[in-house]
């Protein structure tokens, strides 16, 4: 069965990406800016934890240099925090 990326809200998909970027960031995972609107939410948040640096940030954009144990990690962590944030709306 193919899998596929389709968002049953799409209203939600700037809070998931902006939610990604976050979690990457506190992972200290060096992503970049995704240009998608965020605002540069990914930077000011990873600047605060000291994840992105001027330097690093330059090098690489997007998710392509990260291992699949990392973007795992980051996914992984999003549908942790989206089950807890639904438990406590029950």
């Amino acid at each position: 069965m193919a899998r596929s990326n389709r968002k049953i809200v799409p209203e939600s998909r700037q809070m998931l990406d902006q939610m990604k970027y976050e979690i990457a960031a506190e992972f200290g995972l060096n992503v970049g800016y995704g240009g998608k609107g965020l605002a540069g939410a990914d930077t000011e948040f990873g600047s605060e934890l000291g994840a992105v640096s001027d330097h690093f940030y330059g090098q690489y954009k997007g998710w392509g240099h990260l291992t699949s144990r990392e973007n795992g990690s980051v996914g992984g962590e999003i549908t942790k925090r989206l089950i807890r944030q639904a438990e406590q709306h029950l």
